[in-house]
């Protein structure tokens, strides 16, 4: 799964805005590299520019200027087929939100992914419930988001993010909308789950106590990483 370099490699990243006629520098040069089983923590306040670095490394929206390469391909050379593949063969997501589809379980929620990649659906739901076993959600496999708490929710999105294997798995304030005692849980499946798995991570937050549980921690300030 993982390359034999480097998993992530950001040069000099850049990336503007026109707001009212005006220019905003949101991201002024941003180098950092992740190596394969790496979990980086990325800090940095509300606004500070971190959901622009991950829809950038995550190849989600393009106007970016640098150069990003992910498990040894680099990403702007590639035409919009070829990134998408890369995202789908390499990249796992995980929101603030859960983003789950409400008409569909959890199993089912964690099937849908490995499905689009082309996995079997027998094979892809031994999968699913694997993870969502190792998750606590094992007596909770059929049960739709609604049915669900918020956490366990998260759990789920998780799961899904990690269905695929990725390379790398990228992860927006993951617990900011759960309570401290249910984030520490969730926060502490992830890493538990993700270092099982052997991928790399890049976790961005705001909370200081749980970038502290990661390997590395790299802040983001004024449009760069320091």
């Amino acid at each position: 799964m993982n390359s034999a370099g480097p998993t992530v490699v950001l040069k000099d990243l850049k990336r503007s805005f026109e707001q009212g006629g005006e220019r905003i520098d949101v991201l002024r040069g941003v180098d950092l590299v992740i190596q394969p089983g790496e979990i980086v923590a990325l800090l940095g306040p509300s606004g500070s520019g971190k959901s622009t670095l991950l829809q950038a490394v995550g190849l989600l929206e393009g106007g970016f200027e640098g150069s990003i390469a992910i498990a040894g391909q680099q990403a702007e050379q590639l035409a919009g087929d070829q990134r998408t593949q890369l995202r789908r063969d390499h990249l796992g997501f995980v929101y603030q939100f859960h983003h789950l589809l409400p008409d569909f379980d959890a199993r089912e929620n964690v099937v849908m992914p490995q499905m689009i990649r082309g996995v079997a659906r027998a094979e892809a739901e031994v999968r699913a419930d694997t993870i969502l076993t190792s998750l606590g959600l094992g007596a909770r496999l059929t049960h739709r988001p609604s049915q669900l708490s918020g956490g366990e929710q998260q759990r789920v999105a998780v799961a899904r993010a990690l269905a695929n294997r990725p390379t790398l798995v990228l992860a927006d304030e993951p617990t900011g909308n759960l309570d401290e005692h249910t984030a520490d849980a969730v926060l502490g499946q992830f890493l538990e789950l993700v270092r099982g798995e052997g991928s790399a991570a890049l976790v961005a937050t705001h909370n200081e106590r749980l970038a502290a549980r990661m390997d590395r921690v790299v802040r983001l300030k004024e449009g760069v990483l320091i």
